[in-house]
């Protein structure tokens, strides 16, 4: 009677993952049923104030991180899919006086608009505020005709035309004071010879808060060839010093005798 062995079959890799898988979203499943998490999530901000009159300094932060705590499925969906909520509106009053978030007031408002979880606090550092008046400003566009270098016996025989002669500005009404009142633009051809015709680009400030405009300008021209030299009016002689006039001279009377 001959004794068989039995072999044990061989785990197949597919079939192993798939129970490892199955185990996890069982265990995934369960936890997530659960109460009282606590996490971090990132929760879409949207600040109200006046546009027309203010602007913000430095950039206002869209989401804001909100400690919560809640049912395992609602913070999941709060958690990687945090921008399918409605963003929080946050008025401004008075911009040019508030210098910080108030977390208090947020985190309120943050539980009025979402009830599903409790909102425990507001967190970040990202909770500084600065505005400043919003200042418009206009001005002129100049081409330096001094600075124009014309070749030997070529002169601008026209207007210099400037399109567009001036420039608007807006932004922060501090920062705006740094932009000159007027804005002079140099022709980088040299020894002109023909008319001109370009488009140029301005020595403006750059600054993301500050918009212009435009940033460039159409400068143009006539160049022609002087045929006649320039008449050369004579420098005016130097006055003479004024003589000192001499006293004049006065006639000695004669003395007249009396004879007795």
């Amino acid at each position: 009677m001959s004794l068989t062995t039995t072999q044990p079959r061989p785990i197949r890799l597919p079939t192993l993952i798939l129970c490892l898988l199955a185990a996890a979203l069982i265990w995934l499943l369960n936890a997530l049923n659960k109460n009282n998490y606590t996490v971090n999530v990132q929760y879409p901000i949207e600040f109200i104030y006046d546009q027309k009159r203010y602007v913000p300094t430095s950039p206002l932060p869209k989401t804001l991180t909100v400690n919560i705590t809640g049912n395992g499925w609602k913070l999941f969906r709060k958690t990687w899919l945090p921008f399918r909520s409605q963003p929080i509106r946050y008025p401004i009053d008075r911009p040019l006086q508030t210098k910080f978030i108030n977390t208090a007031s947020l985190a309120a408002a943050l539980t009025e608009h979402a009830k599903d979880v409790r909102v425990n606090f507001v967190a970040g550092d990202t909770l500084a505020l600065n505005f400043d008046l919003l200042a418009v400003q206009e001005v002129p566009v100049k081409v330096d005709s001094a600075g124009i270098d014309l070749a030997d016996r070529m002169v601008v025989s026209s207007l210099i035309n400037v399109s567009p002669q001036t420039i608007r500005f807006e932004g922060p009404a501090r920062l705006l004071r740094a932009v000159p009142d007027t804005i002079k633009v140099k022709i980088p051809a040299r020894r002109l010879a023909l008319s001109y015709d370009e488009e140029l680009r301005l020595p403006i400030p750059r600054h993301p808060l500050i918009r212009a405009s435009t940033d460039q300008v159409a400068v143009s021209f006539e160049v022609a060839e002087l045929l006649q030299p320039l008449p050369v009016t004579p420098a005016p002689e130097p006055a003479k010093p004024q003589e000192e006039a001499k006293p004049a001279k006065t006639s000695k009377k004669a003395k007249s005798t009396h004879r007795k």
